[in-house]
């Protein structure tokens, strides 16, 4: 996809990776619509504040009628709340699952039948290398990710005859407020991986593996696992 005079639609753009993505589509010639709950944070020189609560399917609605001449989505919204699934707060962990999988279901949803109305694009879910590790202190967030990836492998094959592709970034450690307590030398810089996802996007990836932790827990898909101890 060429990204230059393409419309976006960048969820979760106040900050972190999707303040990157937003600012390198308009670095690359893309009009930006930079969607967060709370648009007046937003500050990305060029781009236009969009109201968008991903939790919340009127707001997304509205944020589709908006952005009537969208050809890219990037849903990169997300929380990250620590909760186990058998000992973690029960709220806490549909909390994740509403903002990391029913929010870009209902996003690509909303957006679909716009982007396919502006003569086709693409969609791109910002995903976790825990889509395919599920560590038990990260098991909420792990299974949130997971079903992100199952949405993501779905409905590429669901859009691909509307014109629409479908791209997931993984990727393990990012320097965001959402890895703030992780040692320095265990991260990649978000500018960085901000510019191999718009990469992918332009070159057609179905998978954008960001960083050697993605790559190496990829590859390790195949492994046997471990058996259960008793």
């Amino acid at each position: 996809m060429e990204l230059k005079n393409a419309v976006a639609v960048v969820t979760g753009a106040n900050r972190g990776l999707g303040r990157h993505l937003a600012a390198q589509l308009g670095e690359r010639g893309a009009k930006v619509y930079a969607a967060a709950r709370r648009p007046e944070t937003v500050d990305v020189p060029g781009a236009i504040p969009l109201r968008l609560d991903v939790t919340d399917e009127a707001s997304i609605r509205e944020a589709a009628r908006i952005a009537s001449d969208a050809t890219l989505l990037i849903n990169n919204a997300g929380i990250s709340t620590g909760a186990t699934l058998i000992g973690g707060d029960l709220d806490a962990v549909r909390r994740e699952m509403e903002t990391n999988f029913y929010g870009p279901l209902a996003a690509t949803r909303a957006f679909a039948p716009v982007i396919e109305g502006n003569g086709g694009g693409a969609v791109l879910n910002v995903l976790s290398a825990l889509s395919w590790f599920h560590p038990a202190g990260l098991g909420s967030y792990a299974a949130s990710k997971a079903a992100a990836w199952a949405l993501s492998d779905a409905t590429r094959e669901e859009l691909a005859p509307r014109g629409i592709a479908v791209s997931a970034l993984h990727v393990g450690y990012m320097d965001t407020d959402m890895a703030a307590d992780v040692p320095a030398d265990q991260k990649v810089a978000a500018t960085d991986v901000a510019a191999q996802a718009l990469h992918g996007i332009e070159t057609g990836q179905p998978e954008i593996l960001a960083d050697e932790t993605s790559r190496y827990v990829k590859q390790s898909l195949s492994a046997a696992p471990q058996p259960n101890a008793g």
